[in-house]
């Protein structure tokens, strides 16, 4: 049983109404997503968005790798200042290691990063709920390629940090 809902703007009768369903679909011309104003008017205008989705999700995976990175500079940053200093044992926590801690400026920043992915994953997952196959089989395949070329930072870093780093002890 199909769902489809049709929603049209009733100052034109000359344009397509909107196919909306909330079960698997294979729609294109005439699709709305997140509101009737993104409706797609040509096959075109599908493959536009279906790319743009792309490298929205491959451009997510960038910005966690950013992330990560900026991590690391901030700890590499501390460490260096700690070890320039004669007074490391005080910044010695119980359990012996040494307690970092970003600044207000560089926890903004790590905070930037964090949202900037929460917003895109948030508009994927939005997109996703169309269930329309090309929408969802192109989020899968950006993940795949963004994590492909950003994440080989993640295995082997005993002294990473941060929760993504693998195969800590």
């Amino acid at each position: 049983m199909d769902m489809d809902h049709s929603m049209s703007d009733s100052s034109s009768t000359s344009e397509a109404a909107c196919k909306i369903s909330m079960l698997w679909n294979w729609y294109t011309v005439d699709a709305c997503f997140i509101s009737e104003h993104w409706q797609i008017k040509s096959g075109g205008g599908y493959a536009g968005m279906l790319i743009a989705i792309f490298v929205l999700v491959v451009l997510v995976e960038g910005v966690r790798r950013m992330g990560r990175e900026y991590d690391r500079r901030i700890v590499a940053h501390q460490r260096a200042m700690i070890l320039n200093s004669n007074s490391s044992v005080d910044k010695l926590n119980g359990s012996g290691t040494i307690e970092i801690k970003p600044t207000l400026v560089q926890q903004a920043v790590r905070s930037l990063f964090h949202t900037v992915q929460f917003a895109a994953g948030y508009m994927m997952m939005l997109l996703a709920m169309y269930y329309n196959g090309g929408i969802i089989f192109t989020i899968f395949v950006g993940a795949y390629v963004g994590h492909f070329l950003t994440a080989r930072d993640t295995l082997g870093h005993a002294d990473n940090p941060h929760k993504e780093a693998c195969c800590g002890a």
